[in-house]
């Protein structure tokens, strides 16, 4: 814009006040509606999903963005201060079916929210007047929700605080952060993020990738010369780092457990293809390769297949869900694969 009015030179008139809110704002409405014209008629045509998306601002307010699926991509619809209604099923009920009435109700096909119990109740309420569109769950608030019981497993819960902890230590020193990153190779760790429990995994996944540089740096003489090696904080690390074996056993165990999942996490929350035709499939092959990374020991594998079937079966195990499953001829050259290798391993 800068160099177009450069390019202008002396004697540019800016736009008025009034323009700019009034008629130049309706020009960029008109415009913006008239692209969503040729989404509109491609949900007449193959139905779409709405998705409502909560987030809460710097100034604590609830909010919720609206978007709407189809084949041809992802599109903005509106965002609506819920900060009265996040806890009231009847409001978040009546603003969701506004927004059905605004789509059209013969061209929604299913609704998506996170898997709150108020929004249980929203999706429930919705079937029952809506009977031709599906209430469903976010599959990936799913999968979180699955590393977040997981993640309070008392050998994971220990592992993830003790790479936290390091992982910060590391982070709020600048000097040591600047030595890890020279013997990294200024590769850096993964920290954890509040909004995803599956940061806190990666998190762990890194730690395990730069093991040997981290190792490296607790050990050499820089570090031992330094002041910061001192601290009580730089004695726990380097203790952990450098002589707690089971810490790094832990790591490989979790990590055993929950990249099954992860690669889940990818599919679901990416935009590469549609989920739904695969996310059976990719279920129930993450369990069997999650047994399979602890040698089909049931006890090592057990209480993780447990939270997984809780969470699946009480949100994600639905018609809907199943349905594209049944019809994609992938997941089930996939699924009668795995039945000719078991049975076959059962043969000898």
């Amino acid at each position: 814009m800068l160099k177009s009015v450069g390019e202008y030179g002396v004697g540019l008139k800016p736009p008025s006040y009034h323009e700019v809110r009034v008629s130049f704002l309706k020009k960029k409405v008109d415009h913006v509606n008239a692209s969503l014209e040729v989404y509109r008629k491609e949900w007449k045509k193959t139905g779409c999903t709405i998705m409502s998306d909560g987030w809460t601002d710097g100034k604590s307010h609830s909010l919720t963005n609206f978007l709407v699926n189809s084949p041809s991509g992802t599109v903005f619809i509106k965002s609506i201060d819920t900060s009265s209604a996040i806890k009231n099923s009847m409001k978040l009920f009546e603003m969701l079916d506004d927004i059905v009435n605004e789509i059209g109700e013969e061209n929604v096909v299913q609704v998506v929210t996170d898997s709150a119990s108020v929004y249980v109740g929203v999706g429930r309420l919705l079937e029952e007047k809506r009977t031709k569109l599906f209430w469903s769950p976010c599959a990936a608030h799913c999968l979180d929700l699955m590393f977040s019981d997981i993640g309070e497993l008392t050998v994971f819960k220990d592992t993830i605080i003790k790479a936290e902890e390091i992982a910060m230590y590391i982070y709020r020193h600048a000097w040591v952060l600047d030595l890890f990153r020279k013997f990294a190779k200024n590769r850096e760790l993964t920290r954890p993020a509040v909004t995803r429990f599956a940061t806190a995994f990666l998190t762990l996944k890194s730690f395990q990738d730069r093991k040997l540089q981290l190792r490296a740096m607790f050990a050499s003489e820089e570090w031992a010369r330094s002041s910061y090696s001192t601290s009580v904080n730089a004695k726990k690390a380097q203790g952990t780092i450098l002589g707690d074996t089971r810490f790094w056993k832990a790591i490989k165990y979790c990590l055993k457990c929950v990249l099954p999942l992860v690669k889940i996490l990818r599919l679901v929350d990416g935009d590469e293809k549609p989920a739904m035709g695969f996310i059976y499939e990719a279920m129930d092959r993450a369990k069997v390769e999650i047994a399979s990374n602890l040698n089909h020991v049931r006890d090592r594998y057990k209480r993780i297949w447990e939270i997984i079937d809780t969470k699946w079966d009480s949100q994600l195990h639905r018609p809907f869900h199943a349905a594209p499953y049944y019809l994609n001829p992938i997941s089930m050259v996939g699924k009668l694969r795995r039945r000719v290798q078991r049975a076959s391993k059962a043969s000898y």
